[in-house]
């Protein structure tokens, strides 16, 4: 059985599926791997450090699609992808649903079975194969570093002869995976925290990293079995632009992380709320690519209202590229591993098992 995988789009995507060490991992479970020629040479990784690992190197990208029978991406592959990858392969990636509906469909009526990593399930032994967590842990980090570079003040206290420079004063919307890793990002670098997310369960892991807990109080259940965010009520939405309007007062740097699985990112801050900031301010908009969070936000811009500058950020692993290759590649392995059958030297689509059934896209509307 083989597995391939070729570069993305480098215009747009810098990570890969495959490091030298992830390759090794998985030709010792009994698997071919190949890889077109240069795959990672982007990132300082050279086709030698593969071979030695046991990888094959092929001349292109066309050759590696025909050849395999599992091929691992990024992203969704394009259309002219699509027509080189023969029938019946699998393909596993985190193939956004929601945007590539058609591409998708294509895939499906050439009998591919299409894995999407951002489907699985919030279980123990799934911890290893979770791509939106390792990505999204990164991302929370560098939105930190990012908004200290925009904000170009000093973030923490400091006592001088020449007087006192007071802490920034950080809010973190969306207290998931990222928002957590702002939270002690910025904490670490000695600023004074707070955060605010629609699951009252989030406020213990908020308060264990040394943040503020601001929330609205609400009688109904808030999160979803699989610990996700639900979209809010109208009342809820008054309440919350009440409490951010008073939050926004007195934060210099504002970091958005609040996402709904399946649906638009809510809008949280309006025209209006935006402007309660003051000049010099920072809005970080890490869900900019699902719509955003703030107002004015703009995939891959950076904004000024008011002397308020919106950041809108544009895949922002392509900034830290090896080690969210390096992690997303881990994930990838673990996923594999569950896959195939050593004994049976096969991929077992065992649909009784919750992480392959909830992560095969059977059909799209």
């Amino acid at each position: 059985m083989i597995i391939g995988s070729i570069k993305e789009n480098l215009a747009s995507e810098k990570r890969v599926s495959l490091t030298p060490d992830s390759a090794k991992n998985i030709i010792n479970l009994g698997l071919k791997v190949i890889i077109e020629k240069n795959y990672a040479e982007h990132l300082g990784l050279k086709d030698d450090e593969y071979k030695k690992n046991g990888v094959e190197i092929k001349k292109d990208a066309s050759e590696v699609l025909s050849s395999s029978n599992l091929i691992l991406k990024v992203n969704c592959p394009s259309n002219e992808e699509i027509n080189l990858i023969k029938d019946n392969t699998i393909i596993i990636g985190i193939m956004n649903p929601n945007k590539n509906k058609e591409k998708l469909k294509s895939l499906i009526q050439k009998k591919i079975k299409i894995f999407s990593l951002e489907y699985l399930p919030r279980i123990t032994r799934a911890q290893s194969m979770d791509v939106l967590s390792s990505q999204s842990n990164l991302a929370g980090y560098r939105s930190v570093i990012d908004s200290i570079y925009e904000f170009e003040k000093a973030i923490p206290m400091m006592m001088t002869a020449a007087g006192t420079v007071p802490a920034a004063k950080v809010l973190v919307i969306g207290a998931g995976v990222a928002g957590l890793q702002a939270i002690a990002t910025a904490k670490r670098l000695g600023a004074v925290v707070s955060a605010t997310d629609v699951r009252l369960a989030s406020k213990e892991q908020v308060e264990s990293l040394g943040g503020k807990f601001l929330t609205v109080e609400e009688k109904d259940n808030l999160e979803t079995k699989g610990g996700y965010a639900k979209e809010t009520s109208d009342e809820y939405k008054k309440k919350q632009s009440e409490l951010m309007k008073e939050a926004l007062k007195k934060n210099d740097i504002v970091i958005c992380t609040a996402l709904i699985p399946g649906k638009p990112a809510p809008r949280i801050l309006s025209e209006e709320l935006v402007k309660f900031m003051r000049p010099g301010s920072i809005i970080y908009d890490l869900a900019v690519e699902q719509g955003g969070n703030s107002a004015f936000s703009e995939i891959g811009k950076v904004n000024v209202i008011n002397g308020i500058k919106i950041v809108g950020v544009k895949n922002l692993m392509n900034k830290l590229p090896i080690t969210a290759s390096s992690l997303y590649a881990k994930n990838l392995f673990s996923f594999i591993r569950n896959l195939y059958s050593r004994e049976k030297k096969v991929f077992n689509l065992n649909m009784e098992d919750e992480i392959i059934n909830k992560t095969l896209i059977r059909e799209l509307n």
